[in-house]
Formats: C-alpha cells, structure tokens, sequence
C-alpha cells in the first residue's frame, strides 16, 4: 500500500476528514466502478443504482476495512458484491434462473441506447453468459477492465494460480461457442 493510499485511508477512517476523503474516493473510483457494475447488469440505471450503493455501503463501512488488501481491491469487490446480489434478487423476484435472467439481459441489450448494438459485442456477451458465474467475472474484469492477476486475486480472493487457469479455461470455451454460432 503506497503511502497516498494510506493517508486516504486515515482521512476516511478520520470523522473529521471523512466526508472531503469520501469525496475524493468517489471523484477517483466512480467511472471505474460504474465499468465493473455494468459489465454485469448491463442496464445504465440498474447499474447507477448499484453504484450508489456501493458507495453507501464503502461510507458506512470504512472503519471496517482492516486494510489487508488495496483500498482498490475492497472497493472492487464491494461494487461486484452488489451487482451480483441485485441480479440473484432480480432473478429471485422473476422466478428465473440466474442464467435465464442473464439471457433476458443480454437479450434487451438492443433496445439499450447506451449500447452500441455491435452484433459481435452481443455474440461475445452471449457465450460470456454460457460460463460459470467466476469464470464470467474472471474474464470480464481481464478482457474488458484489463485488471491484472495480482490486483484480481485480492478483489476475488482466489489465487493467481487459479486465476490464470480459470480465464484459459473461459477463453476457450468462449473461442468454442463463437465457432459453433
């Protein structure tokens, strides 16, 4: 932990410097959490909404944070622990599977104006969904956020190791079913 990131953390942890050190962690992780968020939702507001939640939950959490891995990679793990949450309720709600439920999503993906509607970007979330639930976070935070292993097994809490095989084993099965369709 670099010596910037501490000093964020005392003036979080601070009640008398928490709200402008708040202010700075949303300015600096706000578009990149919003990234991870919605590479999992998808949906622009659900994800605004999840963002937001995130950040209540980091405000009200931070004297909790024992500082064992970067601030970066609890945040990280925060913001996918919600998303994951909201589509187990979404899914609980509809009566549908998880993997149903992502179906439905990537399906409504063309009525998204925030999404670009590239048949291959629809192709590729498709045979993403056909993955595990890890190997689908694996291989979105490597491909799309290019978060490297290291930084990955703190937010996930999984070995390099099992890491690696982990997003070789998604990456061939993704190259599998873009062969197939």
């Amino acid at each position: 932990m670099d010596l910037d990131e501490q000093t964020l953390i005392e003036r979080l942890k601070n009640p008398s410097t928490k709200n402008e050190a708040f202010r700075e962690v949303v300015h600096l992780y706000k578009e990149r959490l919003y990234h991870q968020i919605r590479s999992l939702v998808f949906n622009h507001d659900d994800t605004d909404d999840i963002l937001q939640e995130t950040f209540i939950k980091i405000f009200n959490n931070i004297d909790s944070f024992k500082q064992d891995s970067k601030l970066f990679s609890w945040l990280y793990r925060i913001a996918t622990n919600q998303a994951l949450d909201f589509l187990k309720s979404k899914s609980r709600m509809q009566r549908v599977s998880t993997e149903e439920l992502n179906d439905l999503i990537i399906d409504q993906l063309y009525a998204d104006e925030l999404f670009n509607r590239d048949e291959a970007e629809i192709l590729l979330q498709k045979a993403i969904n056909t993955l595990p639930e890890k190997q689908q976070l694996v291989f979105k935070m490597r491909y799309y956020q290019e978060i490297d292993y290291d930084s990955l097994s703190e937010i996930l809490q999984t070995s390099v190791g099992a890491l690696k095989a982990s997003y070789h084993i998604a990456s061939k099965k993704i190259e599998e079913y873009l062969k197939d369709n």
